[in-house]
């Protein structure tokens, strides 16, 4: 295991505010939602242009009255820089002249040389928006293994009797697999997970079901939004329901038509079981619409209400699922009807017996995968679901905190990084209460890279100028197709994390978080740093 040297074990650069949306795609800050009803709606774009006046304060001298003009801020520009001083140097003056107010932190490491080329509040706890995926991987990667693969299991409660008919429960039991989704699976055209998983069902000889079909999500605990996460983010994309037992990164859409019956509200794929009650009217000679879609967690009802226009195209909204086990068991009834296996009993949610019987089951991808998918696309979906599968890796219940205490002691006794110095409250960085100092997350960059699952990270984090959410991010310079790593954004976060090669070879690790309002000179201020490192030689 590689140590860093005393030298690098000294400073970086802070910034705190609370996070906000992360990564490409943004995570959500999150509050306990209750039983209080949510709101979807349809996703338009309308901004509104306003004229304001600035009026410039008018200075006295003996020569009269004339305007003051503030003096324009420094230009962040990378350089071509040779040796360690002229590098600190260039980067001491971007960190002061990138923002007017929040806080940096910043490091810059040779893992080639062992030396600490530049180092700016390296200790402060900072919030790190999506770069907190970094650690996330690597928990997953050494606590799982690249090759590891999570398993929904269907079991079964009572016997197979003559004529297929089940004489018990028929159970969907998840294993927080994000990857679970409607896709082209396993090399079939057109077959679905879910499909799949039916389809198996009936090869093994069940026609009937005489009891209920029941979603189990025992593998997590219940905590379906994770604490630090901002309410105003619950109906986002990016700011989805945590569960073991999780379809379509627990979102649906509900479709409104009009027709000369009324409105015909459906959902965007097939459910059995789950009520779906509408309210919506048809307005004559219409185009418009008018239409509120939200989830009734009292009742678990699924309610549209509103109007839509008689000349109106179809609309569709994107809903947040509240109860993910609950759904996505329904929509598994709706496979098996599907595939003629009838189910007389309720949908329901529960946990599966112990002596239950597997019927069939459906893998994930590799970890290796879910990994490069996270880190690649921000999705916050995945990092939550794998942070929670950590914990089980021990034989505990997943949870955020069991998988804080875990990735904390890995980080401790694997990396040499001090529990004080890392706190996560979740596993995507988008909770206000996640803390790293600069340090850590180089010390854990250094630990990566002869860890065995070294290659996997690697491969999991965009490049500059070429893939992912760092496409369009330096490009046409030294840092394209040279500079990888993991991207942090919210409304005051900042943050780049990763390695870089400079001009003359040597391998560097670096770490820039800012927290602050001023994001877009921060990102400009992270960009050109990156770049003079690339551009870096001594």
């Amino acid at each position: 295991m590689r140590r860093l040297p005393a030298a690098l074990l000294l400073g970086l650069l802070c910034l705190a505010t609370p996070a906000d949306p992360i990564g490409a795609q943004g995570s959500a800050a999150k509050t306990a939602t209750g039983t209080s009803k949510t709101t979807a709606k349809q996703t338009t774009a309308s901004t509104k242009k306003r004229s304001t006046k600035t009026t410039a304060a008018k200075t006295r001298s003996a020569t009269g009255s004339s305007r003051a003009k503030a003096a324009p801020r420094p230009k962040l520009v990378a350089a071509v820089l040779t040796g360690a001083s002229a590098l600190e140097s260039h980067l001491r003056t971007l960190v002061a002249n990138a923002t007017k107010s929040g806080r940096w932190g910043v490091m810059v490491v040779s893992l080639t040389n062992g030396d600490t080329l530049y180092d700016h509040n390296g200790d402060e706890l900072l919030l790190p928006a999506s770069t907190m995926k970094l650690y996330t991987a690597a928990i997953a990667l050494e606590r799982l293994g690249p090759n590891h693969r999570l398993r929904t299991q269907v079991l079964r409660t009572g016997s197979v009797r003559s004529g297929g008919v089940l004489a018990g429960d028929l159970i969907l039991k998840g294993a927080g697999d994000p990857s679970l989704a409607p896709r082209v699976a396993g090399g079939v055209p057109g077959l679905h997970p879910l499909d799949a998983l039916a389809a198996q069902v009936a090869a093994a000889g069940i026609r009937e079901i005489r009891g209920d079909l029941v979603g189990d999500a025992s593998a997590f605990d219940g905590q379906r939004v994770p604490d630090g996460w901002r309410a105003r983010h619950l109906q986002t994309s990016y700011g989805t329901r945590v569960s073991a037992l999780s379809y379509n990164e627990n979102l649906t859409t509900i479709t409104v038509r009009p027709s000369t019956r009324g409105a015909q509200v459906t959902f965007g794929q097939p459910v059995s079981g789950l009520a779906l009650r509408s309210a919506v009217t048809v307005r004559p000679n219409s185009r418009s619409a008018s239409i509120r879609v939200w989830q009734d967690t009292l009742t678990n009802e699924y309610r549209v209400s509103g109007w839509i226009g008689a000349r109106s195209a179809a609309r569709t909204y994107q809903v947040v699922v509240e109860q993910p086990e609950q759904f996505v068991a329904a929509a598994f009834r709706a496979a098996l009807e599907a595939q003629g296996v009838r189910v007389t009993g309720a949908t329901r949610v529960g946990r599966a017996p112990a002596a239950a019987q597997v019927v069939t089951a459906w893998d994930s991808p590799p970890v290796a995968t879910l990994v490069a998918t996270m880190n690649g696309e921000s999705n916050n979906h995945f990092a939550e679901l794998l942070f929670r599968n950590t914990a089980r890796s021990s034989g505990a219940v997943g949870s955020a905190v069991i998988a804080n205490e875990s990735l904390r002691t890995f980080l401790a006794e694997r990396v040499g990084i001090p529990r004080r110095a890392v706190f996560a409250a979740d596993g995507s960085g988008l909770s206000t209460l996640d803390r790293v100092t600069p340090r850590s997350m180089i010390q854990l960059l250094d630990y990566s890279v002869s860890a065995p699952w070294a290659p996997v990270l690697q491969a999991s984090l965009p490049i500059a100028g070429r893939t992912e959410t760092l496409k369009n991010r330096m490009r046409g310079t030294a840092a394209q197709g040279n500079l990888r790593a993991k991207t942090g954004t919210t409304g005051e976060v900042v943050s780049l994390g990763g390695y870089v090669t400079a001009k003359n070879g040597e391998e560097l690790a670096f770490s820039f978080i800012y927290n602050g309002t001023d994001r877009w000179r921060a990102r400009t201020a992270i960009d050109a740093m990156g770049v003079t490192l690339a551009s870096f030689s001594r």
